[in-house]
């Protein structure tokens, strides 16, 4: 074979391989926008074909409130969802995180006025209890665990190792506090007292909310508001939780609740999936670890049982 020949043989292998990656390129692109484009796309429809409650999950640890509030508000905003529950199986998180998803319940139930429960699974404790206590009902099982309403706040101080390696932290500050919770080092006596101050007031916050929550007064929850959990057995005797029921009878008596005959339609929001195609064709930052977490070694503050 000439090389001319050759040169052509490639070309047009090159030219068919290209054509090749641009069709399977095209197909994906097409599945993506199937999948992920429409308004219908949003939700997942599961139970009867009667009245649609919304139905929202959170698991694991409570540390970024951005998906839960999102949906909570789609769920909020849209008038053929007569109410929604709230599916907890957490131990809670973040204090601000966790607030920020108690504000979106309390606006649902004061300002919406839409019927939100909450349903405990196996865990419904600190953050998310605090989360529950803002909803019209809480519905958790007999063994559910539920309560411990308190704060905490931790790091781990690496100081001798830092000797033990012979490595010594260069700091240079203005503000005699600026480096509190320095984990290469000792906490001094008022270091300790100003971080207490600052769990004290979140503990407050925390029962005020509760209080606020469950339509009580503050001086009945402070004497069970020391970290403890409960039983959903014994929560119900405190005034924790309003019924002991599992997730079904939960839907069954929000159903109730709001006027819906037959078996209701559960509506749930679909989850955002990032993937691949998210690298293509939208926002991939969540794929991407964030450089200022490496920076961060300050305390931390939760509401989470431990």
């Amino acid at each position: 074979m000439t090389n001319d020949a050759r040169s052509r043989v490639w070309l047009w292998a090159l030219i068919g391989g290209a054509a090749f990656a641009v069709f399977i390129l095209a197909v994906f692109t097409l599945v993506y926008f199937i999948v992920n484009g429409g308004e219908d796309a949003r939700y997942f429809v599961t139970g009867g074909s009667g009245g649609r409650i919304g139905v929202v999950k959170i698991e694991g640890v409570i540390l970024d409130p951005e998906e839960t509030v999102r949906e909570l508000r789609e769920l909020a905003d849209d008038d053929s969802i007569k109410a929604i529950i709230l599916h907890l199986n957490t131990p809670g998180g973040g204090a601000a995180a966790s607030e920020e998803i108690y504000r979106e319940v309390r606006r649902i139930r004061d300002e919406k006025k839409k019927f939100i429960a909450v349903s405990i699974e196996t865990v419904g404790a600190s953050g998310g209890y605090y989360i529950a206590s803002a909803a019209n009902r809480i519905f958790a099982n007999e063994a559910s665990i539920v309560g411990s309403i308190g704060v905490i706040m931790e790091y781990v101080n690496y100081g001798d190792l830092l000797r033990w390696a012979k490595l010594d932290q260069v700091l240079i500050k203005a503000g005699k506090l600026k480096d509190i919770g320095n984990p290469a080092r000792p906490m001094t006596p008022e270091e300790r007292a100003y971080l207490q101050s600052l769990v004290d007031n979140m503990h407050a916050q925390f029962i005020s909310a509760v209080a606020q929550g469950r339509g009580v007064k503050v001086d009945a929850i402070r004497p069970i508001a020391d970290g403890r959990v409960w039983t959903g057995q014994q929560a119900l005797g405190l005034k924790l939780v309003d019924q002991i029921a599992d997730f079904r009878g939960a839907v069954l008596e929000t159903a109730k609740q709001v006027g819906i005959k037959g078996e209701p339609a559960l509506v749930h929001p679909e989850k955002q999936r990032r993937g691949l195609l998210d690298l293509l064709f939208g926002d991939a930052s969540s794929l991407v670890p964030n450089p200022a977490n490496v920076l961060q070694q300050n305390p931390s503050f939760f509401f989470l049982w431990k």
